[in-house]
C-alpha cells in the first residue's frame, strides 16, 4: 500500500471519529480531491458548508474559502490545513479601498467577489461567485455597481448588464490574468479540433476567443454534455482531474503548462491528516466582522 493510500485511509478514520467533513476546491491536487467528501467551485462549496451536519469542517482550499465556511457556521470548528494558503487576488483590495470607492460613488451598490477577505465582505452589500455574478448584479435595484476585486470578472459581468454603470478596483488572479492570446493560439494550433473553455477571471480578449465562458463547475458540465471530444482549458489545471473523471472518454489540455495556482497546491494529504489529528489550523474571526460579513454572503446564497 503506497503512502497516499495509507494517509487517505487514516484521514477517513479520523474524519469519522470527529464527525468531520472535507470540502475541496477543484484546483486542489488530485489526491486531495479524491479524499474529500465534496469537490466543487466556490458557490457549491459555500452551499455545502452552509448545509453540513458535521461538527468539523476541513477546508482544502484557500483562506477566503475557509473564512466563508466560518461565516456560515460560526459555532462549528473550521480548519484550514495550511495557514499560508491565501489568495493573491483577495490581497489586492482592502476594506479601506472599498470605503473609498463608496465615498466616491455613494449611490452605488458594492458587489464583492467571494475571492476577497472577510473585512471586504463586511463592507460590501452582496457577495458573488463566478457562477452567479451576473445574476447577483441583475438582482440589484441600483444602477451603479462597485465591483471588487477582480477587474476581469467585473468586465465580464458588465458586458451582460449593459444597463448598469460599473466602477472597478484593479485586482486580478495572477494565474488567469497571465494567459495571453499567443499562448491560446499556440494551444489551438496544437489541438485544432478542441473547443476553448475560459474562466471569466481571464482577460476580456481571452474571453472573446472562447467557445464557452463559465465558472469551474459550469465548464465541467459544458464539457460533459458537449458533443465535442477535446477541450482547451483556460483555468487552473487542477480542474482537469474532475473533468477526466466525469468525461473519461474526452481529452482536456491546459492552455499552457503554467496554469497552476501555487497557494491552491499548498494543501496535501499530510497537512489534512495533521489538521484533523491536531485540530489545526482553526479559523477564528472577530465577532463584529463576522456579523457584518454574514449579510453579504447570506444575501448571495438567498438568490441561489
Amino acid at each position: 500500500m503506497n503512502r497516499n493510500r495509507i494517509l487517505a485511509k487514516n484521514i477517513r478514520k479520523i474524519k469519522s471519529e470527529r464527525n468531520a467533513v472535507i470540502l475541496a476546491h477543484l484546483y486542489q491536487p488530485p489526491e486531495v480531491q479524491d479524499v474529500a467528501d465534496f469537490v466543487g467551485d466556490s458557490l457549491e462549496l459555500s452551499k455545502h458548508a452552509r448545509d453540513t451536519k458535521a461538527d468539523v469542517i476541513v477546508f482544502a482550499g484557500v483562506s477566503f474559502m475557509a473564512e466563508t465556511a466560518k461565516i456560515l457556521n460560526p459555532e462549528k470548528t473550521v480548519l484550514i490545513p495550511d495557514p499560508y494558503a491565501g489568495c493573491p487576488m483577495a490581497a489586492m483590495v482592502t476594506a479601506n479601498d472599498v470605503l473609498a470607492l463608496k465615498a466616491a460613488h455613494p449611490d452605488a451598490a458594492v458587489v464583492c467577489y467571494v475571492n476577497s477577505s472577510i473585512e471586504v465582505k463586511a463592507v460590501s452589500d452582496i457577495c458573488c461567485t463566478s457562477a452567479n455574478a451576473v445574476r447577483v448584479v441583475r438582482s440589484l435595484p441600483e444602477r451603479k455597481i462597485i465591483f471588487v476585486p477582480d477587474q476581469n470578472l467585473g468586465h465580464y459581468v458588465a458586458r451582460h448588464c449593459p444597463d448598469k454603470e460599473f466602477f472597478f478596483s484593479t485586482g486580478f488572479c495572477p494565474t488567469h490574468h497571465q494567459v495571453s492570446l499567443a499562448q491560446l493560439h499556440d494551444a489551438k494550433n496544437e489541438h485544432p479540433n478542441a473547443l476553448v473553455l475560459v474562466h471569466p477571471e481571464c482577460k476580456p480578449e481571452i474571453c472573446d476567443a472562447a467557445n464557452f465562458i463559465g465558472s469551474t463547475s459550469q465548464m465541467i458540465e459544458y464539457a460533459r454534455t458537449s458533443k465535442a471530444k477535446s477541450f482547451i482549458i483556460c483555468t487552473e489545471m487542477g480542474i482537469i482531474h474532475q473533468m477526466q473523471k466525469r468525461s473519461p472518454f474526452k481529452e482536456f489540455f491546459p492552455v499552457h503548462a503554467g496554469m497552476i495556482c501555487p497557494t491552491m497546491k499548498r494543501t496535501s494529504l499530510v497537512s489534512i491528516e495533521a489538521s484533523l489529528e491536531k485540530n489545526r489550523f482553526i479559523i477564528e474571526i472577530d465577532k463584529q466582522i463576522l456579523e457584518k460579513a454574514t449579510s453579504s454572503v447570506t444575501r448571495m446564497l438567498n438568490l441561489s
